[in-house]
């Protein structure tokens, strides 16, 4: 097999893992602070582990280690809303918000990467708004409250996109990845205390998990999270950005099917919700195809 071939192979693979983050986001009895919690120290801890992170950190300034933790403070919220998504709905509301990641990113990534903005990006903002509506009118009433959060959720994670894409580039990887986790994690150990006293129940979040979401946790940090992650990274050395978008755009599709598969999740929704994620699908996809330049 080639390298391109197997490049491919990997970012799909990789892609397929990351559908998992849903599934395992719903099996996991935790609630959504204490999961995010322990994925984040979780990872965090093993990347402390590798002698590259700290040799990457030695080398950061002091600049781009605060615009790292700031970033990590935006994955921090985005993964809260994500997992609050699927607590407060499911798997399949929650990766189906997430899709509009693609159509929020056409949107603010001009501003954020200091380009000009192209009037054709609009047009995804256009065609995502009745896949957003009929997604709404496919989900029973009693878990709409998860699709605001899984809304919010799809812009933190465009603007973590945007911001990563337009620093990550400056220091080692596997640095970056420590620093904005660590921050991250930092953020809701400091925040939990202000959270509490205000009466908002997240006493879990320091507990240790009962063994079956203990391994449920460390499948996700290290079978969902690390793995991908650096397999992702062999895979970008061969295959174009256009090639990886296109992957991603893949990310919600496979976890809706898990979610049919492992946790019939089809039952709690309508035809209309699946005709919106098409729709808001073909939003995604539209987006690299049209802006594909020569280069990519």
């Amino acid at each position: 097999m080639s390298p391109i071939g197997k490049a491919q192979w990997q970012i799909h693979f990789c892609v397929l893992l990351w559908g998992f983050t849903a599934i395992l986001g719903k099996l996991i009895t935790l609630p959504a602070f204490a999961l995010v919690w322990w994925r984040m120290l979780l990872v965090t801890a093993a990347l402390l582990l590798l002698p590259r992170v700290w040799r990457g950190l030695r080398a950061l300034s002091a600049e781009l280690l605060l615009r790292y933790a700031g970033i990590g403070a935006v994955v921090a919220l985005h993964w809260l809303t994500f997992y609050g998504a699927i607590k407060l709905s499911n798997a399949s509301v929650a990766v189906s918000c997430l899709a509009l990641g693609s159509v929020f990113a056409a949107l603010i990534e001009p501003f954020i990467a200091g380009r000009k903005f192209d009037p054709r990006e609009l047009l995804f903002g256009v065609v995502a708004v009745p896949g957003l509506l009929m997604l709404v009118g496919g989900v029973p009433e009693g878990l709409r409250a998860g699709i605001g959060i899984g809304v919010l959720s799809a812009f933190l994670t465009a603007l973590f996109s945007a911001l990563n894409k337009r620093y990550v580039q400056r220091a080692d990887p596997f640095t970056v990845t420590f620093v904005e986790l660590g921050a991250g994690t930092l953020l809701l150990t400091l925040a939990a205390p202000v959270l509490m006293i205000s009466g908002i129940q997240i006493d879990t979040a320091f507990h240790m998990p009962d063994p079956r979401d203990a391994g449920l946790l460390l499948i996700l940090a290290v079978g969902c999270t690390l793995l991908p992650f650096i397999l992702s990274l062999v895979a970008l050395r061969h295959i174009s950005a256009f090639s990886t978008q296109l992957a991603l755009n893949l990310e919600p599709v496979y976890a809706i099917v898990l979610a049919i598969v492992l946790l019939g999740e089809q039952r709690e929704l309508t035809p209309l919700f699946y005709a919106g994620v098409c729709i808001i699908l073909l939003a995604a996809f539209a987006h690299p195809l049209l802006t594909r330049s020569p280069a990519t």
